[in-house]
């Protein structure tokens, strides 16, 4: 199958800023989401596609394609995030090169930006292929903006391809994925669908059905700042209270020594003085007793050090942020077992793996939507040696169309 608009779709789209910000109480978190979401909302009405509605309370943007048959097909729903990752957005130059020779490439000659075979030796897969990159000093936005083109392209196909039998076919784009909060208003009963894929993987083939259980450790310290001169006795130093905290976390359960299912202890933050500081942790683990117990450490350490203080010089704010989605789907496999066999059809290899994250999917499986990832075919997300092959996109929306064929067969 071709898709004669997808390469100046996603390019339309990357160039669009629209990243997050944790740090805004707003929904969206930035203004520039809304005016993505309004123009692919524009796209979608010139598809002619039903039940166009730009939720501006939860700022998710919604449709339907409509059913072409009385038939009962499950009804089935796609969908991708606006945002972008907390890495430069200004001035987005994504750079095209077909037929890539296998080399190293220059991103940027001027600054000396080069995505090297020795550091990313993945390139290696793409020999032929045209790769999307950046100009070495943005990110590219293919996460998730190349799932946002793989779903809008099929839906195009499907819409002028009635000779494919489906039902319902809904789509979502939403915003604030990336700071993990957009999820959280999305109305799951409402979207009406049976089942749910998010395109928002990596490489070709990716397949995720697990995903991290997942916590906040905030450690607030409270010091006692005086004159160093006459501090003896007085002062209690917020800092290095702080340096207390990190060297009592296990060294060898960090995100860079760690793979697989294991889980982590991530320092995401830390800023301090004498007087006052805040050490910030994320808790991932993919177990649901690992991550408990991951949680009774966290407490524990901070009864510790304030025993030793004799006073509450550390307050802990512990907040979970979403659960592994395993638990959800293991209860309705034949929801991966379709996306699998669409794979497999189109000979593709599946690679199914925990996810060591989380998506939109961990907070919608556990709404009552079970909803799997699939690869929207980019790496390096999030910096500037972000890219994606075209070749790469056309298959994961092969793979949506494909699904909704094979729902036609059962």
């Amino acid at each position: 199958m071709k898709y004669e608009t997808m390469l100046e779709r996603f390019l339309g789209y990357v160039k669009f800023k629209s990243r997050s910000d944790a740090a805004s109480t707003t929904i969206p978190s930035t203004p520039e989401q809304k005016d993505f979401l309004r123009m692919l909302k524009g796209q979608l009405e010139e598809l002619n596609l039903s039940d166009i509605e730009l939720n501006e309370e939860n700022w998710f943007l919604t449709a339907t394609l409509p059913a072409n048959t009385d038939k009962p097909y499950d009804k089935i729903g796609f969908i991708s995030h606006v945002d972008t990752a907390d890495f430069n957005v200004e001035g987005i130059n994504p750079q095209v090169i077909e037929n890539y020779d296998g080399e190293d490439i220059v991103l940027n000659k001027e600054l000396n930006v080069v995505m090297s075979k020795a550091e990313f030796p993945n390139l290696s897969n793409y020999k032929g292929l045209t790769l999307i990159t950046t100009d070495g000093t943005t990110l590219l936005g293919a996460d998730d903006k190349a799932g946002i083109t793989e779903i809008v392209e099929a839906i195009k196909y499907l819409s002028e391809h009635p000779e494919i039998e489906h039902g319902d076919i809904r789509i979502a784009f939403g915003p604030d994925e990336e700071i993990g909060r957009g999820a959280d208003h999305f109305d799951a009963k409402g979207f009406a669908t049976d089942y749910a894929f998010t395109m928002d993987g990596g490489v070709l083939g990716e397949l995720e059905y697990e995903s991290f259980n997942a916590a906040q450790a905030k450690f607030k310290i409270k010091g006692v700042s005086v004159h160093p001169g006459t501090a003896k006795g007085k002062m209690i130093n917020a800092s290095l209270i702080a340096s207390e905290i990190i060297e009592m976390f296990p060294k060898d359960e960090v995100p860079e020594k760690t793979e697989g299912y294991e889980g982590f202890y991530f320092l995401d933050e830390m800023k301090s003085n004498c007087e006052e500081g805040e050490v910030v942790y994320i808790i991932r683990d993919h177990d649901k007793a690992k991550f408990l117990a991951k949680k009774e450490f966290v407490k524990e350490l901070v009864e510790k050090i304030n025993k030793k203080y004799g006073r509450e010089v550390v307050k802990l704010e512990l907040k979970d942020e979403y659960y592994n989605m395993g638990e959800i789907i293991k209860d309705h496999m034949y929801v991966v077992d379709i996306a699998k066999q669409a794979m497999e059809n189109l000979g593709i290899k599946p690679i199914i793996k925990p996810i060591r994250g989380g998506t939109d999917g961990s907070k919608i499986s556990f709404m009552g939507l079970p909803t799997p990832n699939i690869f929207a075919g980019g790496e390096n997300f999030h910096g500037k040696y972000e890219f994606v092959a075209l070749e790469s996109m056309e298959k994961a929306t092969d793979v949506i169309v494909k699904i909704v064929k094979l729902n036609a067969e059962r």
